[in-house]
């Protein structure tokens, strides 16, 4: 199992992330926590992510799961497509709703446990590999719902890790003052977590969990 969780962006060691991926190179973005944008803002944010993954030598393409809501059967072949996954920050609820309507929930945890793919995402990326966003409604409002997408808050996350991320801990970020809460939240109820500050990022090689910065 590879996976490269960040705080913001790809960290300050993006290197880390591109070393855990063995020869296949095409890299999916997952950019569905954006999808509380506007179409234009959407499509305006992706470039320059994109302009990013190139430099490091990979190759880049958008998957939009919402392609995919209404053909779950056609994604499990289009994901081992890929190498690795890139998902990017925004609602951590829009998110899991998009991964549990595509089927992406179903088909992706198996693939990365067994090296299949690496999994790699920030802030909401990151949070959707936990094992559920209970304490994450205080930074990401769960009743905020892009048309055409299920209702129903979706709490349970990947669990492909034992512990849950605060990201954007004690950073310059807008949400670093509600992840303050969100971390009252994970002590109040005696739950295992992990923060990360903008620029960090953990590594994680089968059983090795490795905080870069």
């Amino acid at each position: 199992m590879k996976l490269y969780l960040s705080s913001y962006g790809l960290g300050n060691q993006p290197e880390k992330f591109t070393s855990l991926i063995d020869g296949n190179k095409r890299t999916a973005i997952i950019a569905n926590a954006w999808d509380l944008s506007t179409p234009e803002e959407r499509a305006g944010g992706l470039p320059e992510k994109l302009k990013v993954l190139r430099r490091l030598g990979l190759k880049p393409e958008e998957l939009d799961l919402r392609d995919y809501f209404k053909h779950q059967d056609l994604l499990e072949k289009k994901i081992k497509e890929f190498g690795a996954l890139w998902i990017l920050g925004g609602n951590s609820f829009v998110l899991l709703r998009a991964m549990n309507m595509s089927g992406f929930t179903h088909y992706i945890v198996p693939l990365v446990l067994s090296n299949e793919i690496v999994f790699a995402g920030y802030s909401a990326g990151a949070v959707a590999a936990t094992p559920d966003l209970h304490g994450i409604e205080l930074v990401d409002d769960p009743l905020h719902v892009p048309e055409g997408y299920n209702k129903q808050t979706p709490w349970k996350g990947l669990g492909l890790v034992d512990f849950r991320i605060a990201p954007h801990y004690r950073s310059n970020h807008p949400e670093s003052e509600a992840t303050e809460q969100v971390v009252k939240y994970f002590k109040d109820n005696k739950l295992p977590y992990k923060t990360l500050h903008d620029g960090e990022a953990l590594v994680i090689h089968g059983k090795s969990v490795e905080l870069v910065s």
